[in-house]
Formats: C-alpha cells, structure tokens, sequence
C-alpha cells in the first residue's frame, strides 16, 4: 500500500495528459467528422476527391506513424508542434477521418422523402438537418460511434512515442526505475476504469435516444 500511495502521484499526473488527449479529440473531431461526411456528398468532384483522399490516408497508415510524422516529420521543414499539441492533432484528423465515414452512413440511411416532406412544412435545408436528419442519425450511429470512443481511450496509450507523459509512460517509467509490474497493473486498472464510465454513459445516451425509433 506504501509502494502505491509513492507511485500514484505520479500516475495520476500522467492521467491529466491522457484524459486532456481523450475530450479534445472527441470535441475536435465530432464536429469536423460530420463536415468530412458533408463534403463527402458535395457535388463537386474536387471536392469529393481531396476528402476522400484523406479518409484514405488517415484510414490506411497507422496512428502511431501519424504521430510520429506531425510532431518530428514537420519540425523537419520548419513546423514545430509542443508534443500535447502535436498529440490532438494527429488525434483529431485521424478520428475525424473514421467517424465521418459512420456519419456518412447514418447519413445514408435517411430516406430522402423526409427531406421533401420537410420542406413542403417549409424547414430550411439547414434547419433540416440539424433538427430532423442528424438527431437521426446520431441514434443510428451509436454503437458504432460507441466503440471508436471506447478504442480512442485504448489509443491515448500511443502518445508515448513523442515523448508524452501520459499515464502509461508515468506507469513504465516507475516500473523501470522500481522493477516491479505493478505500476503496469494500476495503469491497467485506471484503463478498465475509464473504459466502464464512457460504456456507460454511452448506453445512458442510447436510451435517451431511443425517442427517434
């Protein structure tokens, strides 16, 4: 309990970078995912080519090449990140990139009748999206949307490669120094921890949904 009570300090200041990472991303890419899924239905091809184009690059190299790239591939020509920055902003692009595929989907899954009927009652396109299509297809998207949040809390752990104090490298840099697996296991723990709070407040948010059945 000693050994503990030392460590934990120390993780748990590894902890503010690893949930600072977890709510930017979602609040950065939620929003520039639904524009990505937009512009994926936009009628210009350019358009249309320079999003697909990088769904396909953000989709097809890993995120921990991502990060690698942003915070020591830019420096290289000039553009220099801090490494917390550098650490959203591979995050946001990358997750944009996947959830804009799901919005696309739930998109998708609309029927076009509802944007006629919508406009006979005389909405806008703009108030017909936000007020009828997109509550729609959040309770569409859910579950799918579920379990990119539950791999982004998995994924923080990739921040070590520049150099991040997030909990995990807190948690191996007292487990080198003390040779003992144990501050692995409290990492481990704080992970199970925040994976069963966003499960369930995931599942709280699909039975308040449960009004556009």
């Amino acid at each position: 309990m000693k050994y503990l009570m030392e460590i934990l300090p120390g993780i748990l200041t590894g902890l503010q970078s690893t949930l600072g990472v977890f709510f930017i991303t979602l609040l950065g890419s939620i929003p520039l995912g639904i524009l990505v899924s937009v512009g994926m239905k936009s009628p210009y091809f350019t358009i249309r080519w320079l999003i697909n184009g990088y769904i396909w690059i953000m989709r097809g190299t890993p995120l921990l090449l991502q990060l690698i790239f942003i915070y020591y591939g830019l420096s290289m020509i000039g553009i220099n990140f801090p490494r917390f920055e550098a650490a959203v902003l591979a995050f946001v692009v990358n997750y944009a990139a996947y959830l804009a595929e799901i919005f696309r989907g739930g998109l998708q899954s609309i029927p076009k009748g509802q944007y006629d009927a919508a406009k006979v009652l005389g909405f806008s396109r703009s108030q017909t999206f936000f007020k009828i299509v997109l509550p729609q297809v959040i309770k569409i998207i859910m579950p799918s949307f579920g379990n990119e949040v539950i791999n982004l809390v998995k994924d923080t752990s990739l921040v070590y490669v520049i150099g991040l104090g997030d909990i995990l490298r807190a948690g191996s840099i007292a487990a080198s120094r003390d040779v003992t697996l144990i501050p692995y296991l409290v990492v481990g723990i704080l992970y199970l921890i925040m994976t069963a709070a966003v499960t369930v407040s995931l599942r709280r948010s699909e039975k308040r949904l449960s009004i556009w059945r």
